[in-house]
């Protein structure tokens, strides 16, 4: 993740990750991204199961019963485990997760053991009677997929009335006092909707926005094609920024994130040079204090079936099983070369890709989405075709 929010905006300084130690247990939720000790935040896809079929689902989800899901008891082994482990959050995935009746249990299990409990929900499920059982669990965070505004959001979602519904959904997290936010994947077919997007965050008092970059994995892995492409990447990025902007000079101090997409850090850093050295200086420090891509290290995934992934995008790959061993240990085990390749790339990275060997940010990059590199090149240590950086940004060499 990319706070243009607190990057650009200044509502983050070094010196607040510092004060907490940057232990991932004690630091703030707008803050773990700075944590120093990477403890996994696990995205448990609790089920395969959705009301829905959005055309870039990386789950391949369908409103079917599935029956390889783990059980409520297997749940709460797992988040007994990850708690000892000192997961500091589980995302609450799916498919759609409200489809899955003991989704409140589960949710609420995790934080009766100190974890912060956050959901990824298309919204459509969050009536006024849900919206009082999610406040009663302690729900850190509800973030609701819109993709586009009303004609847009529901041609993706495959359902019309979908974006009234997650709307719906959103004021009624609001009034139960939950804090909620949108979920937003950038292609071709939405762009164009994002500038009405943040207006509707201004008009609903909405106070956080992830925007997407596309990943090329599950349904998604069909739409490369549908990918925006670097120029028009390097322009939506600039538009958060001014927009965001807009936002907080007017007082509305809306979080705006970017995510799976890392080159966005570097960029906003090469615009601040030229318009706030000084600041510049302090959004080098924070990208240094994130690392960049935390794929196998800070992140990680669990299946309905209780798969262990690398991230919720790389379903074509497990460790391994929660069923057969505890995360905990899946997740320590370097034996698997993959596990430990991604928890220490850069000379695998050096020795297959061009741009990203010899680029100055491979250290608050980290060598970006690994899948999309194997998506495109069929090779995981190549580079990644979403970096939008030119050579001169990145200070590119053949010496090198």
């Amino acid at each position: 993740m990319i706070g243009i929010s607190k990057l650009y905006c200044r509502t983050v300084e070094p010196s607040d990750a510092l004060r907490y130690g940057r232990d991932s247990k004690r630091l703030p939720s707008h803050l773990l991204q700075f944590s120093k000790d990477k403890k996994p935040v696990v995205v448990w896809n609790v089920t395969q199961r959705c009301n829905l079929r959005c055309v870039h689902c990386y789950a391949h989800s369908k409103d079917i019963d599935y029956d390889n899901e783990l059980t409520t008891q297997q749940g709460k082994e797992l988040i007994d485990d990850l708690a000892e482990f000192g997961t500091p959050v589980i995302l609450f995935s799916g498919g759609e997760p409200l489809m899955r009746k003991d989704l409140p249990e589960l949710a609420a299990y995790a934080t009766s053991r100190g974890i912060r409990a956050v959901i990824s929900t298309n919204g459509t499920l969050i009536t006024e009677k849900m919206a009082k059982t999610l406040k009663d669990i302690g729900l850190s965070y509800v973030g609701i997929s819109l993709d586009g505004m009303k004609e847009t959001n529901d041609r993706f979602r495959g359902m019309n009335g979908a974006f009234d519904k997650a709307l719906q959904a959103v004021r009624n997290c609001q009034k139960e006092d939950i804090k909620v936010g949108l979920r937003f994947t950038i292609n071709k077919h939405n762009v164009q909707d994002i500038p009405a997007i943040l207006d509707l965050l201004e008009e609903e008092n909405i106070p956080r926005i992830c925007f997407y970059h596309l990943v090329y994995s599950g349904r998604g892995s069909g739409m490369r094609d549908e990918d925006l492409s670097l120029e028009e990447t390097r322009q939506t990025v600039d538009l958060l920024m001014d927009r965001t902007k807009e936002l907080h000079d007017k007082g509305k101090m809306v979080e705006v994130l970017t995510v799976d997409n890392h080159c966005d850090g570097p960029y906003i850093y090469l615009r601040l040079l030229k318009e706030d050295p000084q600041r510049a200086a302090e959004v080098l420090e924070l990208l240094q204090m994130n690392r960049g891509n935390s794929t196998g290290i800070g992140f990680g995934c669990v299946s309905w079936d209780g798969s262990v992934h690398p991230d919720q995008f790389w379903r074509h790959y497990s460790f391994g099983n929660v069923k057969e061993r505890r995360f905990s240990e899946i997740w320590k085990d370097t034996s698997d070369t993959l596990m430990a390749g991604l928890k220490d790339r850069k000379s695998l990275i050096k020795a297959n890709a061009d741009r990203c060997a010899k680029c100055k940010w491979f250290d608050v990059c980290n060598g970006n989405f690994r899948v999309r590199a194997e998506a495109v090149f069929n090779n995981v240590w190549a580079d990644d075709p979403a970096c939008y950086l030119t050579k001169e940004e990145i200070e590119y060499s053949n010496d090198v």
